[in-house]
């Protein structure tokens, strides 16, 4: 019994946190030229710039857009702040 505690918490020790993870993005439209900032939930495998872009560019895509540049990934603390500028594409993709 002592042993099946331990290594529960040794697991619990070693696994990542599921913290949310985000990004924000810009992206555009040709013909014509449409731009916009956004911000995009992002799997947990996906919490770095590379991973961001592999995953969000195909969201993106589905709606006419092209990705430009992920901007920043961070955690839900920065939420709140980045809501006003991604206006309607916050969180839409």
């Amino acid at each position: 019994m002592k042993y099946a505690l331990l290594i529960s918490l040794a697991l619990m020790a070693v696994s990542p946190a599921n913290a949310d993870c985000y990004a924000d993005y810009k992206a555009k439209q040709d013909k014509p030229l449409r731009l916009h900032y956004g911000v995009a939930k992002l799997p947990d495998s996906a919490c770095s710039a590379g991973a961001a872009a592999k995953a969000l560019a195909p969201r993106l895509a589905k709606g006419g857009w092209t990705l430009l540049n992920i901007l920043s990934i961070f955690g839900p603390d920065g939420l709140d702040q980045r809501k006003a500028s991604a206006g309607p594409y916050y969180l839409r993709y």
